[in-house]
Order: C-alpha cells, then sequence, then structure tokens
C-alpha cells in the first residue's frame, strides 16, 4: 500500500431524501436529497433516513452511500448555464456525500476511506439513469453525465458508524491504484470491448459483483450490453 499522496478532506455536506412522485405518471424518486445537520448514522445498507424508490437499482450493501464531487458544478454549469439555480447547493445529483477535492481521477477501486467514524469502500461508479433527465429537465442528461465520466460513486460500508458536515474523509488504503475510476469508465463507456481491461476488470475483487459480470460477459460475446432503457426517460 502506497499513500504518499495522503487524501484528507473536509466532508462539505451529508444528505438524504425520501420517494416523491418524480416524472412519469406513478414512479417515484428520493434523488431530491436535502443536507442533514445532526450527525447521521452510517449502517451497511444506507445512511440513517435516506430512503430509496426502487430497491432494485438503488441502495443495498454495494450502493450504502453515494458520493459526489462538487468540483464537477462548475463544469456542469459552463455546459449547461440554465441549470444555476439547482448548482446553487449539494444534492443536486442525488449524492449523500458532496466534498471538493476529489474526483473520478484521484478516487481508485478499493479504496478504503474514514468516512467521519465509518469506514467505507469504493465498491463501483455511478451508472446514470433516466431520473437525471427529469431532475434536471434535459432530456440526454444520464447520457451526458454517463459520457463525460462525471458520474460520482458508491461505498460498501466496512465498518458501520456516523458522520456529519464538516468531519473529514480520509484515504486508508489503496489496493488498485491502477484502476482510478476514470479508467473503469473509460473501459466501461468508451474502449467498451478492451480484452485486456475487460479481463483485469473482472478480477478486480472490490468491483462490486454486478460490474465483474458485465465484463465476463463482454469477453464472453465480444458485444456491449444495451444500455436505451436505463438513459432514455420511459415515456
Amino acid at each position: 500500500m502506497s499513500l504518499s499522496a495522503h487524501l484528507s478532506l473536509p466532508i462539505d455536506a451529508v444528505l438524504v431524501g425520501r420517494p416523491k412522485p418524480f416524472g412519469p405518471p406513478g414512479r417515484t424518486s428520493a434523488i431530491d436529497k436535502k443536507p442533514v445537520l445532526a450527525r447521521c448514522a452510517v449502517t451497511e445498507r444506507k445512511l440513517a433516513g435516506d430512503q430509496q424508490a426502487d430497491l432494485r437499482f438503488h441502495g443495498g450493501p454495494e450502493k450504502a452511500v453515494h458520493h459526489y464531487p462538487r468540483d464537477h458544478y462548475a463544469a456542469w454549469l459552463a455546459d449547461l448555464p440554465l441549470l444555476g439555480p439547482l448548482l446553487k447547493q449539494p444534492g443536486a445529483f442525488g449524492e449523500n456525500v458532496s466534498t471538493t477535492g476529489m474526483t473520478e481521477a484521484e478516487v481508485c477501486i478499493g479504496d478504503v476511506y474514514r468516512l467521519g467514524s465509518a469506514l467505507v469502500q469504493v465498491s463501483q461508479g455511478r451508472q446514470p439513469c433516466w431520473k437525471l433527465n427529469v431532475r434536471f429537465d434535459v432530456p440526454d442528461m444520464a447520457l451526458r453525465v454517463q459520457n463525460t465520466g462525471r458520474t460520482g460513486w458508491y461505498y460498501r460500508v466496512l465498518e458501520p458508524g456516523d458522520v456529519a458536515a464538516g468531519d473529514r474523509i480520509e484515504l486508508q488504503d489503496r489496493p488498485h491504484g491502477d484502476w482510478p475510476l476514470s479508467r473503469l469508465l473509460d473501459v466501461l463507456y468508451h474502449n467498451k470491448l478492451d480484452a485486456a481491461s475487460l479481463q483485469e476488470m473482472a478480477r478486480l475483487e472490490p468491483l462490486a459483483e454486478s460490474w465483474r459480470k458485465v465484463a465476463r460477459r463482454r469477453l464472453d460475446t465480444m458485444e456491449v450490453e444495451d444500455w436505451s432503457r436505463r438513459v432514455a426517460t420511459p415515456g
């Protein structure tokens, strides 16, 4: 393990949300998350007080906490100036944790961080879905997030604890420094049939099994899965 570039940053905001009517009739989402002022328990499945509308695709042990860099907000504002009101404060992307100073270029799969008093591990990137289209009123927002690599990431919880805004997030271990999230997202969304990288990805133990399965399937079929249903708003 090398921690020569030890990462320790303040946490700008901790956010939670509950499902509300959202998008097409009959749909709900908890993407509209609000800052929590008190300390918030970090459990093996989620932050206390946080809920998910569709447990097939959100929440659970491999997506217990979602982290989105505040660093990206300026780039989104430059790309889409009309998003200004939504980008004035953290939470625009449905994140649970907001920081400035760490992005997909610096964070690696398998990284272990002390998050407040909890211990968490980077398990996967975010696969953006159509709810971002509705959230920002931009029909192709999910695809924009995917193509730019400004996706954010998820943690699994190794040790429950609690966290609050003003606490620090501190790197504890980096077992796969050759797999920053930017590389993972490049393999997933751009160099999609790079066999050597897919073989490494399939063996990347800290990576969520669902992502390793994607790598194995591509190697077996030399075809890329269809993600149009995920990024296109229903109806």
